[in-house]
């Protein structure tokens, strides 16, 4: 199935219009983490020909995999809903690509204890009003009131659930792409999946029609640009939600 790889930017510009409409992107609390995207076996790393100058060896203790791949950034509001996700290289650890997760953002950002070295140095986050809420490790002490951290324990879940939705639902993790390009693309219409499916189900909580969010929306161009972006859009809103694209 042909999935039209020259609308990346369309589809991209749409999910992050999606956000701002929905007037997710404006939540001050919003979550970070990372996620391995492996893009061969590990033991075929060597022959990898497809991604040789950009992929590179990484291990996820959270799952205790060495793999050879990318690392996809996740930043999201409290709804569920994906803000952000940067393509990072899989080698640097997750407190050095901080700077990339929060870009643009200013509010409460609860991480994990992988952010744990990024987070006490927070001079520059302060500067950019970020403020970074992690665990502590057993022994360690924190500045953070104990209310404060277990309101960032749950919050955290919802990346978890997010995680796991992107890797079982749509089979993010699943390499069909021989190529930077389409491997891009393939992200990003995941994405724009996804935060159609959240944004769907916020509407009907709120017993609005699904199509509510689309009603608002401006898209730039001409009359036939709006009308491809419209019929994508419902696509997405009516696709089985247990495909996995």
């Amino acid at each position: 199935m042909r999935q039209a790889a020259n609308l990346w930017q369309a589809k991209a510009a749409l999910q992050a219009h999606l956000t701002v409409v929905s007037e997710q992107a404006q939540d001050d609390v919003q979550v970070i983490d990372t996620l391995p995207l492996p893009v061969c076996g590990y033991t075929r790393s060597s022959r990898d020909r497809c991604f040789k100058a950009l992929a590179d060896d990484a291990l996820c203790a959270a799952k205790k995999l060495d793999y050879y791949g990318f690392k996809l950034g996740l930043r999201i509001a409290r709804s569920g809903m994906i803000i952000a996700y940067p393509l990072l290289p899989a080698h640097p650890h997750d407190s050095q690509v901080l700077d990339d997760l929060v870009d643009g953002f200013r509010g409460t950002v609860p991480a994990d204890k992988g952010c744990i070295g990024a987070a006490r140095g927070q001079q520059g986050l302060t500067h950019r009003a970020v403020l970074v809420v992690t665990p502590p490790r057993k022994g360690m002490t924190t500045p953070h009131p104990r209310c404060l951290l277990r309101a960032c324990a749950r919050i955290r879940k919802g990346v978890e659930t997010v995680g796991s939705h992107l890797t079982e639902r749509f089979a993010v993790a699943r390499i069909r792409a021989h190529d930077l390009w389409h491997f891009e693309h393939r992200l990003i219409r995941k994405v724009l999946a996804h935060t159609v499916g959240v944004g769907s189900v916020r509407t009907q909580k709120t017993d609005c029609s699904s199509l509510t969010i689309f009603s608002r929306m401006e898209v730039p161009g001409s009359s036939i640009s709006k009308g491809i972006l419209a019929l994508s859009s419902l696509q997405f809103c009516f696709a089985d939600p247990h495909s996995a694209f």
